[in-house]
């Protein structure tokens, strides 16, 4: 994949945000008993690149945010996404002249940007279906399903992952939190085109279905307010609007904490759900275009 450098400015004031409504920082997985004042932003170079053996930890600790003490094994199914590195992404901190010449003083330093902030990927359920971390997440989602969704989404869920008609891939949008959404963009759009071109290949990746977990919080309503969600990742909300059958279940009782990293203490009341999607594969550029041109107009702003 050829890189491409990110410019991201991470603040924490509501206009870089895709979402007005979406006005609070994002979750960690750390807790902080302080009040974020929330007025300091960095600027950070990221760049998109080939994941690599030693991204295997970093992707790991990601998909643990994700699938948060789900007993799936998330080692080997990070794994799979270093050795599939022709598809899908990881995000680092961008080379500089100043790493290069550190570097080069010291050649046993290593890589200088070996933090993964985020994998953009997908991986093929089906083709991947004697693995037991692809078997066991699709137990998680059927027993989620059995308590949490319609007769019919069931059904929709079955269909996709055990019909045997359908191909379905697990679409994996993971970063760490305050990266805004603009990041996203080239990400995606980069995956569509490595799975294109993995496709005039002869390579399995051509979809039927995306399989995406969504990570988001709720405010209960207080007085006059409503209730509200929060979704760690902003974009994902319009992957939402364009799913075709999806459920909810709540993570509290994995989480040693529903309001985690730098919150306001006004939003002590938050609480961690994750959104199962389905989303017809024709549909994802779309998506990709759509979160474009929101991103680009906050940037016009």
């Amino acid at each position: 994949m050829t890189s491409k450098k990110l410019k991201v400015e991470a603040e924490d004031e509501e206009e870089q945000r895709m979402d007005a409504k979406s006005g609070s920082d994002e979750s960690s997985d750390e807790e902080n008993d302080e009040a974020y004042e929330g007025d300091e932003g960095i600027t950070v170079d990221f760049e998109g690149r080939n994941p690599i053996d030693p991204d295997l930890d970093g992707i790991k600790q990601l998909l643990g945010q994700l699938f948060v003490k789900a007993h799936i094994d998330l080692t080997e199914l990070a794994g799979v996404i270093v050795a599939q590195n022709y598809v899908g992404s990881v995000l680092k901190q961008a080379y500089t002249d100043a790493d290069d010449d550190e570097e080069d003083e010291d050649t046993d330093m290593g890589d200088p940007c070996q933090v993964v902030f985020g994998v953009t990927t997908i991986i093929n359920l089906a083709n991947k279906q004697e693995l037991a971390s692809v078997r066991q997440l699709k137990k998680m989602i059927f027993e989620k399903a059995e308590k949490y969704a319609t007769d019919l989404v069931q059904q929709q869920f079955r269909d996709a992952l055990e019909g045997g008609s359908k191909t379905t891939g697990l679409l994996l949008n993971e970063r760490f939190i305050n990266i805004p959404a603009a990041v996203c963009v080239p990400m995606c759009e980069n995956l569509l085109s490595e799975m294109e071109r993995a496709r005039t290949k002869g390579m399995p990746f051509a979809f039927d279905y995306y399989l995406m977990f969504v990570k988001y919080y709720q405010q209960a309503a207080a007085g006059d307010k409503p209730a509200e969600v929060i979704y760690s990742n902003d974009e994902e909300e319009y992957f939402i609007k364009d799913s075709c059958a999806s459920f909810d279940y709540s993570v509290q009782k994995e989480t040693t904490t529903a309001l985690a990293g730098q919150w306001q203490k006004k939003d002590e009341e938050l609480q961690p759900f994750r959104k199962v999607l389905l989303i017809e594969a024709s549909k994802l550029p779309g998506i990709v275009a759509t979160i474009k041109n929101l991103v680009a107009s906050v940037a016009n702003k």
